[in-house]
């Protein structure tokens, strides 16, 4: 990196902490800022609002890039151009891609039972079955500490969630017994899911949690044992977290706490995802209506 492009990275970095983005938030703004520069072949003070207009067309386009995609270049071209370079350009106020609107497949508890079962190590079975029985992020999973677990109550402390906002969720009794049982292997003072390094060695010693494409990986094996065709993700155990809960009659506002998520709109979608309640709601009108033909004849 030549010194006049380590200067706007210096900058925005710099911003970016101040204005209190998380790392990966800071990594993904100034990579997308970097794809522009790349782009243009000049630094990102020295593009103008027609060529960073010009920029956008081409990726939706040519690119064609997915909306998510787009979005996640808006934000972080539209936060270094006003609060970097203090720039007032219309282009930064309009700047907005159609959401998709895609629902995830949701697999039944009897399929997730059946994944997991065709998990082949310890370590990989103990993260997804505390994804799955506690809601969490791929993240969030990884950076379980032993203090954050309170056994006596029976909850877990989510203090490194998405926008760093706390919060409690319940443990099931099964998943703290495996949690102990898995953290007796290697007794990381500070992990609960340390590095285990090449020959799973370096546990009790790791500074780093597991590899998330190790993970990610891990679990796409065993779908793929498991026989099953939709895509799963460590994602997908988090969504199927809120929509079993949902099916079993769980108040949403009690599963928005669980989920962490600011708005309650967020939460709804899980009722797209379910048809408990539509089938509830067949039987309740079914049983209202019933002896109303017989009346009439």
């Amino acid at each position: 990196m030549t010194k006049e492009n380590h200067d706007w990275y210096t900058k925005m970095v710099r911003t970016l902490q101040i204005n209190g983005k998380s790392s990966r938030t800071q990594q993904a703004y100034t990579r997308a800022v970097r794809q522009l520069t790349a782009h243009c072949r000049k630094n990102p003070e020295a593009i103008s609002e027609q060529e960073l207009e010009d920029y956008f067309l081409f990726r939706r386009n040519e690119s064609q890039w997915a909306p998510k995609t787009l979005n996640l270049s808006y934000c972080a071209v539209r936060f270094y151009y006003l609060h970097v370079c203090h720039r007032e350009w219309k282009l930064l106020s309009i700047l907005k891609a159609q959401k998709e609107e895609r629902l995830p497949h949701i697999p039944s508890r009897k399929t997730i039972h059946h994944i997991f079962s065709c998990v082949t190590t310890f370590h990989n079975f103990v993260f997804f079955a505390t994804v799955y029985s506690c809601g969490l992020r791929l993240q969030e999973a990884l950076h379980i500490q032993p203090a954050d677990i309170d056994g006596q109550r029976m909850i877990l402390h989510v203090h490194r969630g998405k926008g760093s906002k706390d919060r409690y969720v319940p443990i099931p009794s099964e998943t703290l017994v495996l949690l102990r049982r898995y953290w007796k292997t290697h007794r990381n003072r500070q992990l609960i899911f340390p590095a285990l390094g090449r020959g799973h060695t370096t546990g009790a010693t790791a500074t780093t949690p597991m590899n998330r494409a190790s993970v990610q990986g891990a679990l796409a094996r065993a779908v793929k044992k498991a026989g099953i065709s939709h895509h799963i993700s460590i994602h997908t155990l988090r969504h199927s977290y809120a929509t079993h809960l949902l099916e079993q009659g769980v108040n949403i506002r009690t599963i928005q706490r669980y989920m962490g998520h600011s708005s309650l709109e967020t939460t709804m979608r899980y009722l797209h995802l379910t048809r408990k309640g539509q089938e509830d709601a067949f039987g309740i009108i079914n049983t209202w209506m019933s002896g109303f033909s017989h009346d009439r004849a």
